[in-house]
């Protein structure tokens, strides 16, 4: 790898040890309620952002068709609020692990669904990696006691973790990783305040306790800020397909991670598991390079990148 993607598959590694992280962070916000504690995490996480992305960004967005406006709401509802409903009403009559096993098959679907959606064929390399990033992710989690509902659930977590990539593709070009981010933060803070109002009423927002502020804080500044414009500049970077190869990481952060808060352990198996999302990382990044996502910007939008 030149040093371009080099650059991009340590920022989409960095995103998805961070994004494994927040499983862990969740686990602290069991009795918050879920859309307000999406309310303050992406409302902080957009004010945080708005800054760094200032330059420009009134252009920029009024530049937007209104079909990219409407792929920005999807991508905030889908990839965002969605995926993070659909985790937690899958825990209800599933293990963890469940719907875990179906987010990692996620590098599998994008690696088929970006090329065609592109009018190319999958790359083989790419597709043989996500297939060993899938099977390694399932070794780290294992499978668990679950019933329909929480296999249903847990197919839509997985089209969450795929509309977060693929729907992102064409809007990233025009907007760059932090106006991106901003944007859809932004997008979502309003659709988890509007879910709050309609399902919960006037519960739907309460002031958090000490170790929900500090789950809260590091998924909206850490997980969120930082973990979602270092995943934007490395798809930027190595292309959707071979970004979300990174997303196998994400179950090994949180089996790392887990013990930290007495919630699970980490043994022979996740190690064998990990070394198996490394194997399919490394074969699929060893494709043949496919179109980042910044070729083709006006000079203006990459200058503002």
């Amino acid at each position: 790898m030149n040093a371009t993607t080099t650059r991009g598959a340590l920022l989409a590694a960095l995103a998805c040890v961070l994004v494994g992280g927040s499983f862990t962070a969740n686990s602290l916000l069991g009795d918050y309620p879920y859309a307000g504690g999406q309310f303050l995490r992406y409302g902080l996480a957009c004010l945080l952002l708005a800054p760094l992305a200032a330059r420009g960004a009134a252009t920029r967005l009024r530049s937007l068709t209104p079909r990219q406006w409407a792929r920005l709401a999807l991508l905030a509802a889908i990839g965002m609020v969605g995926f993070n409903l659909a985790v937690i009403a899958a825990e209800r009559t599933a293990e963890p692990a469940v719907p875990g096993v179906f987010v990692g098959c996620a590098p599998v679907v994008v690696a088929v669904l970006v090329p065609l959606l592109d009018g190319r064929r999958p790359q083989r390399a790419v597709l043989y990696g996500a297939s060993l990033v899938a099977v390694g992710a399932f070794t780290v989690q294992g499978w668990g006691r679950t019933d329909g509902a929480g296999i249903a659930f847990s197919v839509c977590a997985l089209v969450g973790e795929v509309g977060f990539a693929v729907l992102a593709v064409p809007v990233l070009r025009p907007l760059g990783p932090r106006l991106l981010s901003a944007t859809v933060c932004g997008i979502a803070a309003v659709e988890s305040a509007t879910a709050g109002l309609l399902l919960d009423g006037t519960a739907w927002l309460r002031g958090p306790d000490a170790t929900e502020a500090v789950a809260l804080l590091w998924q909206a500044v850490v997980v969120t800020v930082v973990g979602f414009v270092c995943w934007y500049m490395g798809m930027q970077r190595i292309g959707a397909e071979r970004a979300t190869l990174f997303s196998g990481l994400i179950p090994v952060a949180a089996a790392c991670t887990a013990p930290l808060v007495g919630t699970g352990s980490y043994g022979v198996v996740q190690a064998l598991g990990s070394a198996l999302v490394g194997a399919g990382v490394a074969l699929g990044c060893r494709a043949h390079r496919s179109t980042p996502c910044y070729e083709g910007l006006r000079p203006l939008a990459r200058k503002q990148v």
